[in-house]
């Protein structure tokens, strides 16, 4: 019981916590990334109906590969994703692919959340490999960059859902 407390306390599970609250839901700010994602299929999160702004999916994909980055620096590598590595292609909009991409972005950030909440709070404050800042600063922006695409995510429904409505009228 005592290292239970221990561990509800520490920074890395207060952290593991954010995280958690930014993909899955029950955060502060509103709907989280899987939250927005509950009723959208592999047509709508392929389509682009903005001009020049990624898809639902393009998004959810870079999501999880700088979920992939955090875990690749916490294990001692440098990582600074570019070109596809950033924004992986998304495959044929088929509801199977699109399905195994939330479940492979689901198990990435669970990943995540767990090695985070395991952390010390001695080990936040090391410098990230070829970074000037430490992982306490890294792992809060994880959960903001999460944030951040959630919100994109948002508009990007409310766009879909204007385009559809215009449309039938």
């Amino acid at each position: 019981m005592k290292r239970k407390e221990k561990a509800g306390t520490s920074e890395g599970f207060r952290i593991a916590d954010q995280l958690r609250r930014a993909f899955y839901g029950s955060a502060w700010h509103g709907p989280a990334v899987l939250e927005l994602l509950e009723d959208v299929d592999a047509a709508a999160a392929a389509a682009k109906p903005l001009k020049d702004a990624h898809s639902i999916w393009e998004l959810v994909l870079h999501v999880a590969a700088w979920d992939r980055a955090g875990l690749r620096r916490l294990g001692g590598e440098k990582c600074q994703l570019k070109g596809t590595a950033n924004f992986p292609r998304v495959p044929a909009p088929t509801e199977s692919a699109w399905h195994e991409a939330v479940a492979m972005a689901k198990r990435t950030h669970d990943t995540l959340v767990e090695t985070v909440a395991a952390l010390s709070d001695k080990r936040l404050r090391d410098q990230v490999p070829g970074k000037r800042y430490d992982f306490y600063h890294m792992l809060h922006g994880i959960a903001q960059h999460e944030l951040y695409h959630a919100g994109q995510m948002a508009i990007l429904k409310k766009a879909q859902l204007s385009m559809q409505n215009s449309h039938r009228g």
